[in-house]
């Protein structure tokens, strides 16, 4: 059986497809793309039995099949290839020929009948009650997703908050991600919605339509165990982390009565600085507030090293003192600098502090909140 297709929409393809193949698998066949050739169209699949990725692409082709390539092999071949059209011919022996003008290249397949089910929308045994479908434009979609997903556990042990909860009600859609010691919830207004349900997305399957968003509108479509993207031609299922997340409403304070202003960006590059000072083991960072100023210090007892700058800021409220883990506080404050100005909502050393753009984004609210590391002094 022979297909044919250009090198170039080959390669646009792949490159899509690519990150869905896992980096590390017991199970060696996850690998591998599965091509299905039908009817003239030839439509890839990467699965890691959790998710699955697809797209499809005209061919000029004779007969349906399907084999499984390796992805890596097949992916660097094809990008290395000038813009020309390439002859597939996929031999009885378990080799696929790939010929160009002046090239010819061999690589062994399997065939498809041995790669794992792929994970399908709507699952078998879903009712058609339980599935629900938003459109989102894909802006909007990355931007709440990357002002999320950094805050996201990697610990098993809280499986619930390892991904990203759509907090779906008819004010709109939450996008909300912890770890325990940080909190980010991203709500866009401009969504609503006639049904009220939680889902959590997993990391991996985040990071992945990370890469394929742009400006173009995505349809989402949602289940009690899976949840399905399309962005016109590309097609990522998941499964949903099946777990009750916790109530993030009950740790967001409501009486932090002490506020700072200060400039995102000034705060940042000092926080940076702070990075190369700050104790291995507790990567501490202190600051010290007054009305008009924050003095921000960082020691390293290991190498005997230390640092302190002031920067200026607005506040009101009572002389504080406060510690943050200066990750954490770097990752956070790097996630809102489209903002000029941030806002630093304090009421004690101990508490939890809220951290938010001055001027918030027509439709959207983002609120972060951070937990205080203690202070020898």
């Amino acid at each position: 059986m022979e297909f044919k297709v250009n090198s170039k929409e080959l390669e646009k393809l792949l490159t899509k497809l690519i990150p869905g193949i896992p980096p590390r698998t017991p199970v060696n066949i996850l690998e591998n793309f599965l091509f299905d050739i039908s009817d003239g169209v030839l439509t890839v699949y990467a699965s890691d039995l959790e998710m699955a990725l697809k797209s499809s692409i005209n061919v000029i082709c004779e007969g349906n099949k399907q084999i499984v390539v390796p992805a890596k092999l097949i992916y660097e071949i094809v990008r290395n290839l000038p813009d020309d059209t390439v002859n597939f011919t996929i031999n009885d022996n378990g080799k696929l020929t790939l010929k160009t003008e002046k090239g010819k290249y061999n690589i062994s397949y399997i065939n498809g009948e041995d790669f794992p089910e792929i994970p399908t929308f709507p699952a078998p045994d879903t009712s058609e009650e339980d599935i629900h479908e938003i459109v989102m434009n894909g802006t909007d979609l990355k931007e709440a997703l990357e002002k999320t997903v950094f805050a996201i556990s990697k610990e098993e042990i809280r499986a619930a908050m390892m991904g990203v909860l759509f907090d779906i009600a008819k004010d709109g859609i939450r996008f909300v991600a912890t770890d325990g010691h940080r909190l980010s919830k991203y709500h866009n207004k401009g969504y609503e919605t006639d049904f009220v349900e939680q889902y959590i997305i997993p990391e991996r399957a985040i990071s992945i339509i990370l890469k394929i968003l742009d400006e173009r509108d995505v349809k989402i479509f949602l289940s009690k165990t899976h949840v399905e993207f399309k962005l016109d031609e590309m097609e990522l299922i998941t499964r949903l982390i099946g777990k009750k997340y916790p109530d993030y409403n009950t740790v967001i304070p409501i009486e932090n009565e002490f506020e700072m202003k200060v400039n995102t960006k000034e705060l940042l590059q000092v926080i940076k600085r702070m990075i190369l000072f700050s104790t291995t083991g507790t990567r501490r960072v202190k600051f010290s507030i007054e009305s008009e100023n924050v003095e921000i210090s960082a020691e390293d007892l290991e190498l005997g090293s230390s640092a302190v700058e002031n920067i200026h800021c607005s506040y009101k409220g009572e002389p504080l003192s406060i510690g943050f883990n200066t990750g954490y506080v770097n990752d956070i404050i790097n996630h809102i600098t489209d903002q000029e100005e941030i806002t630093f909502k304090f009421s004690s050393p101990s508490k939890a502090v809220i951290i938010q753009p001055v001027k918030a984004k027509e439709n959207v609210d983002i609120l972060m909140l951070l937990m205080p590391v203690r202070l020898n002094n």
